[in-house]
Formats: structure tokens, sequence, C-alpha cells
């Protein structure tokens, strides 16, 4: 189904072959370099287009914006309202946040959409996307490369950044073709092909930070809204962004949705060089399933319902390596794999031909009376409309099918949470052990498959037991789609370059301003709070995503549930270690405010004499490789709040979330040997503050008590980013 080349190879006459070639004939080198202000295509400078935050992001960015200056918004920026649309979850505080928003937008000139209107990406795809240009979210999914967009997800602090009028500071990333040849199998659907994809590549890092650049004749015969399908996954192979060639279905989509201009063609030339390939078969595609908990775990639904109990079982065995108790073998009734629901929601799931041809396979059918549910969100207002006028959203309905507004919540465990030790089959974009609602330290889980909607609506068909659309789907319908937009016409506030400078900002009880940060001390003494030996560490599991979001706005409390499902003892152990800083900050006596610190600076002062008013007393969390999965800043700024210094790994899952440490002032170390510190032990970094400002990349570390000496590295770190982490965090830099 997919292979993969590593190697460099060039684009000759529609084909690739190994080889040499000239990368500036790729699309992505073309628009990077239309986007980049540094004139050193190495080291890019890039400055987007547009801009994009949901609403468990937008209110602490705006806050950070407001707190170094900002007067208005320089480029159009969204502020979509998907995540915390269920504001009855922590009474009045979700919809003070979005009071807030729509306060935002009319005084510095933005954009909003209110809650129930869009998710996220299905309005920048229908309403901002353009062939060529680059848009920032700090929604890790943020991918529009299908349309010609090159679209990065980041944390907030990149995108204060811009609202700041700075730029993204990056190397040159390596681009990797992504080669489509043949046509889908009418079964095959747009999921199907993503987890296809992302099994050969996640694993094995092969597109990590890179930008995957679509080509190959495969492309032309999907359909657009099949080939965004594909893109919004590419997030889930760790790569930066994506982009694809453009053709006539591109066209038709923007003049579908009365953008005619937003379109130009967009092809890799003749002699396009890139550092490696990924060859996809789509004739060979089957219809997929990644097994819990990640979206790489692929499996075709063929092999799983052939063999069951191998599978789950081994799925069981490999959550309990990762100390997750989970029951999945006796979902097998009879032979059959017996599931309790389906879902078919968000950026990845809820596009108007998903739903179309999940109506069809249902269409006279019935979900049944049993423990089996089936819930679908339509991804935006024109979609569910345009699924009205077509009778679809009525087949729907008819099955037992429960139709619900625009919402990410299955995506992140804030709607249609699983019962306990259920089995929940989605066509979303995650399913992480903490993503969808479970607290596996309080011994709650549930399993999360993820699957196409067309073998969703398969299985729905055959009663909740797993089944693959192979089995109901003989032929593949081309779906009409006309956009209306008046429903955005009538409720979306578009107020970019229409600002209100003296227009109030809308503050309910829970928004909180950022707490005041110090600059990086001359040497820093770290608490290990929290040691993490999985092989990947996930920002659901660094801050959790669900029942997190009504506390977003407000640092203080959000951070009290920091690594709560993987550490519940961390926030405590940070706070402890934080009364000495605190202490130090008010010039008052630090070995008064920590039992045990006055014999830690005794040793300290065995490898260097230090002045402890010098010296920055904190916590740091050691992960093997830190970081996969959302983009949300506060898995960052929880720790920084609570007085982390710095994180150790071995690799950061993501350049998102290194960039989060490094834009909260906390020091993205490397360690490359494996860890020879337990939790509560002390590491001093003496001259950490010299060795930032002469550009150092080798720290030493050392291990108090145990006579144990760290080779620590720092690298790649920007002239900007030095400046940050000695600042102390991007707020204090901006204030600089």
């Amino acid at each position: 189904m997919v292979g993969l080349i590593d190697e460099k190879v060039v684009l000759k006459n529609g084909k690739l072959e190994k080889g040499q070639g000239d990368v500036t004939k790729t699309m992505a080198y073309n628009i990077l370099k239309d986007h980049n202000t540094s004139g050193n295509m190495d080291k890019l400078k890039i400055k987007f287009d547009a801009m994009a935050s949901h609403d468990i992001t937008y209110v602490g960015i705006i806050q950070t914006a407001r707190a170094s200056g900002l007067k208005k918004f320089p480029i159009p920026y969204v502020l979509t309202n998907c995540h915390n649309s269920l504001c009855a979850v922590g009474g009045t505080i979700n919809e003070d946040d979005h009071v807030f928003g729509l306060s935002a937008a009319e005084k510095y000139g933005g954009i909003y959409v209110p809650a129930h209107q869009a998710v996220i990406h299905q309005y920048m795809r229908e309403e901002m996307s353009a062939c060529g240009k680059m848009i920032l979210g700090s929604d890790s999914h943020t991918r529009y490369g299908a349309l010609g967009t090159m679209a990065v997800g980041e944390g907030g602090p990149e995108l204060v950044k811009q609202l700041l009028c700075q730029t993204y500071d990056i190397d040159m990333p390596n681009i990797v073709a992504v080669y489509l040849k043949g046509n889908v199998k009418p079964y095959v659907g747009p999921q199907d092909v993503a987890l296809a994809i992302i099994g050969a590549v996640f694993k094995n890092g092969f597109v990590k930070n890179s930008v995957m650049e679509f080509i190959g004749e495969g492309i032309h015969n999907l359909p657009i809204e099949f080939r965004n399908g594909i893109d919004v996954m590419t997030t889930e192979t760790t790569c930066l962004s994506s982009i694809w060639e453009t053709d006539n279905e591109v066209k038709e989509y923007f003049e579908n949705h009365n953008r005619p201009e937003a379109f130009k063609e967009l092809k890799a030339e003749n002699g396009a060089m890139y550092d490696r390939a990924v060859i996809v078969d789509l004739d060979k595609i089957e219809p997929m399933i990644a097994m819990p908990f990640h979206p790489s775990n692929v499996y075709t639904i063929e092999e799983v319902v052939n063999n069951p109990y191998e599978i789950l079982k081994k799925v069981e065995e490999e959550a309990k390596e990762s100390g997750i108790e989970i029951h999945l073998t006796d979902k097998i009734v009879d032979g059959k794999i017996k599931v309790e629901q389906g879902i078919i929601a968000g950026c990845a799931g809820g596009t108007y031909d998903n739903l179309c041809a999940a109506a069809d396979i249902l269409k006279d059918a019935s979900i049944g009376n049993g423990e089996f549910t089936m819930s679908v969100y339509p991804a935006s207002q024109p979609v569910f409309i345009e699924l009205s006028r077509k009778g679809v959203i009525a087949d729907l309905m008819q099955t037992g099918a429960v139709v619900k507004t625009a919402f990410c919540g299955p995506c992140f465990g804030a709607g249609d949470v699983p019962a306990n030790n259920g089995l929940s089959i989605r066509h979303s974009t995650r399913n992480f052990p903490n993503r969808e609602g479970s607290k596996p330290s309080d011994g709650q889980i549930a399993s999360v498959a993820l699957m196409d909607a067309r073998s969703i609506a398969a299985t729905a068909k055959n009663g909740g037991f797993l089944t693959s659309a192979k089995a109901v789907m003989e032929k593949a319908e081309k779906y009409e789609f006309n956009y209306d937009d008046t429903v955005y016409k009538n409720r979306v506030y578009k107020g970019f370059n229409k600002g209100k400078e003296d227009a109030p900002l809308k503050y309910g009880p829970n928004i909180a301003d950022w707490p005041e940060m110090s600059a990086l001390t001359d040497d820093l003494l770290l608490k290990v709070a929290c040691v993490i030996e999985d092989p990947v560490t996930t920002t659901d599991e660094l801050i959790p995503s669900g029942e997190t979001s009504s506390y977003r706005s407000n640092p203080l409390k959000l951070a009290s549930f920091a690594l709560s499902r993987k550490a519940p003892d961390y926030v405590l152990k940070a706070r402890q270690i934080q009364k000495a800083e605190k202490a130090r900050i008010a010039g008052e006596n630090i070995f008064d405010a920590v039992e045990g610190l006055k014999e830690v600076f005794d040793k300290v002062n065995e490898i260097k004499a230090v002045k402890p008013e010098n010296v920055g007393i904190g916590s740091l969390v050691y992960a093997i490789k830190p970081g996969d999965g959302s983009a949300r800043e506060q898995a960052a700024s929880c720790q920084k709040v609570l007085g982390g210094w710095a994180n150790i790994a071995k690799e950061y899952a993501t350049k998102r979330y290194r960039s989060n440490l490094i834009n909260w002032g906390m020091l993205p170390l490397i360690m490359n040997e494996d860890v020879c510190f337990e939790k509560d032990d002390y590491i001093f970094l003496p001259d950490i503050k010299k060795a930032i400002e002469n550009k150092e990349e080798n720290i030493k570390g050392y291990v108090i008590g145990k006579n144990k000496v760290l080779d620590l590295t720092l690298s790649n770190l920007t002239d900007d980013e030095r400046a940050i982490i000695l600042s102390g965090c991007l707020i204090n830099f901006n204030k600089r």
C-alpha cells in the first residue's frame, strides 16, 4: 500500500526516480520563499497571510499579545468557537470566553465565528484558504494543503509573534514527496488512505518536521473533500505542513465557494528534488482501522475481523506495558467484535461527502435499539444546510443516528464520551488513551479506534458488529455540493481592518492574566518533579484536554491539572519547590521555605560556590519523547506557571512542543543516555545563563548527592529564542 524511499529523489516527466535535482522547483520551497523575510532560505523568518484560533486558545493568545503591547490584528485572524461550545460545562465560564472573543474581534479587528457555526478547519477551508498562501493556527490540525495552502499548527506564542509583527523562525525543512498513484476502490474513504500513510511513517519519524508535498497522477482521481480528509490527518505523521498539486477540482471548489480568485495552479516542476519519498498505491488501500491508542497502530479491518482475539489481545498487552488496563477481548461475541459507539465528526469526519456516503450505506436501515449509538456532526452550518436540503439529514436521523451541530468535542473528550470499558469507532483525528474523556489514572478507560465514515456506517448497519465498508459498498458516488454562505453573512463578525481601539475587552471572572515570570538566573537548581519513561508522551498526558477546557483562560486554575493523568503528584511536587523560588524573588530566606534545601545547597557549593539569590530554583520534567499531538501551548505554560524551568528528553516529538517550551522561557534539553536520576532528585546547571549568552550547545548537569554528571545539549536555538529564554518568557522578551 505504502512504500518509502529513504534517499534523494527527483521528479522527471511526472515520475520519481532516485537522484539529484533542484529543490527550488518544489511547490513547498517556492511558497516558503514567498513568505520568507530573512533573505536566507536556510534560516527562514516567515510571515503568514492569516491565522486561526479556537476558544480554548484565543483568550491566552490575546492576553499574551495584549501584555506585550498589541494594538490591532495586523493580518486576518479568525476566532472560532468549536471546542468550548458546551456552555453548560463550568457554569458561565465558556460563554464568558466567547464574549471576550467577540469583544477582542471588535477591538483589534478580527473575524469571529460564533459557536455551532463551524469547526475551525472547515471554516478556514471554506472562507480563508487560497493557493500559494500560508496560514498559522493554534491547533495542531491546521492543514489546508489540498487547497494549495501551506498551513502550520503551532502553540499560541507563535501566533502572538505574528500579532506583534514578528516572524516564525525555522531552518529550511526537509521536503518529502508523497506520490499518489492509481485510484481508490469504491469502498475506501479518505481516513483509510490517511491511516495507511500514518502507519508507514509515524514510528520511524520518516516525515517528522518536514513538509509533505503531494504529487502524482493519483491526486486527480480523488474528489476535493477526499483530499481534504487525507490532508488534515498528516498532522498525525508529525510533519510540519503539507502542500498538494492543484487542478480543476480545486478550481471548481473555489468557484463553488464564491472565491474564484483564490485559485491558481500549483505544480512541482520537472527536476524537482525531494529529501525522501512516500509512494502510495491507492489501488491497494483497504478499509483501515487504527486500534487504541494511537493513529499509527493500524491494521486492515479485514485483518481484525478475521483474527479478533489475536489482535485485540495484542492491543491489550501493549496497553498494559504503558500501565493501562483495558478489556477488548470481551468485545468478541460469537467470533465477531461488538462495538458500543460510532462517531463521525470534526474536521476529518464531518465533511459533506463523508456524511452522504454514510447516509447511502444506512439508507432504510436501523442502528438498532440496543447499546450501540451513533452520532454525526456536520463540520459547518453550510454543510449542515446542504445536507438538510438534500434530505441526507432526515435519512440519517431515521436510522436512529443523532445529528449534532459543528463541534470538535468528540476529538478531545468533551462530547460523546464513551462509557467505561466501552469501544468507540470514530472518524475523527486521534485516539490517545487520555483523549476521549478517559482517566486511566482513576481506573476509568474507554478504547477508541479510528475508522472511515463508510466503515463506521457499515458497522452501524450490521448491528454494531465491526464491519468493513467493503461488505456493503459496490460503487462510490460523486456528491454535488452547492455552497451557501448566507448563514455566515448573517452570523459571522468580519471586522478585519475595522478595529475600534477604544472598545472595551469584556472579561468574565475566570479570565485571568499570566502571573509574573522571572528572568533566567546565573545558575539553576531544578528538582525532578516527574520522570516518564513511556516511548512517547502526548500533550494530553502533559495537560488533559476534555475536563480542563473551561479553565484554559485561567493559567493558575489550569495548571492544577498538569500531568494529572500521568503523574498525579506532579503539581504538589512542583508547587513545593516553587515556594523556594517565590521566597528568593521576595528576598526571603529560601531555606525556611523548603525543608532540606540547605543541605542541597551545601552540596551545590562543592561544585560551584554560589549565592542563593543568584540561583533560580524550580522543577523539571523528564520524558523520553514528549509533545506528540496537540499544539496547545498549555502543555508547556502550565509547567512554567508551576515554576518549571526545563524539560529533559531524548528527543521532542514535535517542533511545536519544543517551541512552546522556549516561548515560555523553559530549556528544551536533550540527553542521549538513559535516565540516571529519579523523581525528587536535584539537578544543578551551573553558569547556564552564560552558556546561553555564549551560544554554547553542550551543557553540564550535576545530579546532587549522586556523583553523576549529565551531558546535555541545547542546540539549534535562534538568537531570538535565546533572548526569550534569557528574558524568562516571550511576554518578558517583548516588554524588554
